[in-house]
């Protein structure tokens, strides 16, 4: 009856209403194509145990509080996060006029329209189509930071709440919640796109997006208590940081591109979750945005593999600028070992080899250990750098300078900014190589 009662439009049973026609096994297709990706689909959408053992396969340490949690609440078939209503939200981009409506702290009439239509797609095209809608307008939670700060333009503008050419802002929707609520909601697009010369960059990470000031801003004006460790780590976080684990925001990351997951062995800065199958990124992506609706509801499966099929797509703009080919060969001979698949990332490494802060690595929500080799493409548009951003720029990641203790140019303070050692000990005519290199991938 709860599925009835939030209007959520979908069956809650933990079998989807349609399970999607399977492929017939003529002939194994290649790891990683699409046809090997559409039939893990199928099987990610029908198949309950195959999800649950391929979520225990890609939990890299079971006893941190990301895993545990999982491991208590997804792929139990009838029970936890499976018995969860099915929410196909009513929901509205946050264009220039809804906007200015809730600038004026009026709340647009509630959206009438479901983001989606209960259609499965049948080709990789279309799920990453259905993929985009999810991206742009699935609510990952009402969000009332930016339902308060909407209504002073000077703050949201000041904290990096990007509008397009024509005034809508990318990551923000107005929907009907679960309790009935219009309200006003951010989506993965607040985090994971940029807008340059008026035009939205999808998969760019939002740099210029200051979380943990508009949270202060929100508590300063309204007088609502927050703790005071809280608030003191929430003012170092700055643009394009935030924390979105399980411990407490103890350790914020660099909010990171979207570029070239396909081809990256391991998921999140921690190497958290082993990708060595579709179904890890969309359990994760299931498990997001059911965790960030208070576990209140899931979305419908279908949503979260074509939300996976369409991160998969994302890939920046070519590059015009001509390869420099004695940087390229510094960077084989200096990078590669680590550097290496299709988007220039690679392995995960134990946190005491990399030599930076640990705290994320080693931390309960999603400590691992290690820190995974981040994907470059695009790395020169990529500043700040090292998973904390602790590094401003790739001039300062390859400096020596920056390891000395009295070292005084750091964004974070005075003082050594200490890991990464590579790349440091180059001739100067070797560095200036590299950083020409770097700056055309």
């Amino acid at each position: 009856m709860l599925a009835c009662a939030l209007g959520c439009g979908v069956p809650a049973s933990p079998q989807e209403a349609v399970p999607s026609p399977r492929i017939a096994d003529v002939s194994e297709p290649e790891p990683w194509s699409d046809a090997w990706i559409l039939r893990e689909g199928e099987r990610f959408l029908a198949d309950t145990a195959y999800r649950r053992a391929a979520l225990e396969r890609s939990l890299v340490n079971p006893d941190n509080l990301y895993s545990r949690q999982r491991l208590a609440s997804y792929g139990l078939g009838d029970r936890r996060w499976d018995r969860l209503p099915q929410w196909n939200p009513r929901t509205l981009p946050v264009t220039a006029d809804l906007a200015a409506q809730l600038e004026h702290d009026e709340m647009p009439a509630a959206p009438s329209d479901r983001l989606w239509d209960g259609i499965e797609p049948t080709t990789m095209e279309g799920w990453v189509a259905l993929g985009r809608k999810v991206f742009f307008g699935y609510p990952m939670r009402a969000e009332v930071y930016m339902e308060w700060g909407l209504t002073k333009p000077a703050i949201v503008d000041a904290v990096g709440v990007e509008r397009d050419a024509d005034g809508n802002i990318p990551g923000l929707v107005v929907f009907v919640d679960v309790d009935r609520e219009v309200r006003v909601g951010i989506t993965c697009a607040i985090c994971h796109t940029s807008v340059e010369d008026g035009l939205v960059v999808e998969g760019s990470a939002r740099r210029s997006f200051d979380y943990g000031r508009l949270r202060l801003e929100y508590f300063a004006d309204t007088g609502a208590w927050v703790d005071p460790g809280l608030a003191k780590r929430m003012a170092t976080w700055g643009p394009g940081r935030a924390d979105v684990t399980e411990d407490d925001d103890e350790d914020p990351v660099t909010i990171p591109d979207l570029w070239s997951l396909r081809h990256q062995r391991w998921l999140t800065q921690a190497g958290t979750i082993r990708h060595e199958s579709p179904l890890a990124l969309a359990i994760r992506q299931e498990t997001q945005l059911t965790d960030s609706n208070h576990s209140m509801v899931r979305p419908p499966r279908a949503l979260a593999w074509a939300l996976a099929m369409y991160v998969y797509s994302l890939e920046p703009a070519e590059r015009s600028v001509a390869r420099s080919l004695p940087g390229e060969t510094v960077f084989d001979d200096h990078c590669g070992s680590c550097h290496a698949n299709e988007g220039y990332g690679g392995r995960v490494i134990a946190a005491s080899k990399i030599g930076t802060d640990p705290a994320l690595a080693t931390g309960r929500g999603r400590g691992t250990g290690t820190y995974r080799v981040p994907a470059l493409v695009r790395v020169a548009d990529g500043a700040p750098y090292l998973h904390d951003g602790s590094v401003g720029s790739l001039a300062e990641l390859l400096s020596p300078a920056r390891l000395q203790p009295g070292y005084a140019a750091g964004r974070f303070g005075a003082g050594a900014i200490p890991g990464h050692t590579a790349g440091t000990d180059l001739s100067p005519e070797d560095t200036a190589s590299l950083l020409e290199f770097l700056r055309t991938i």
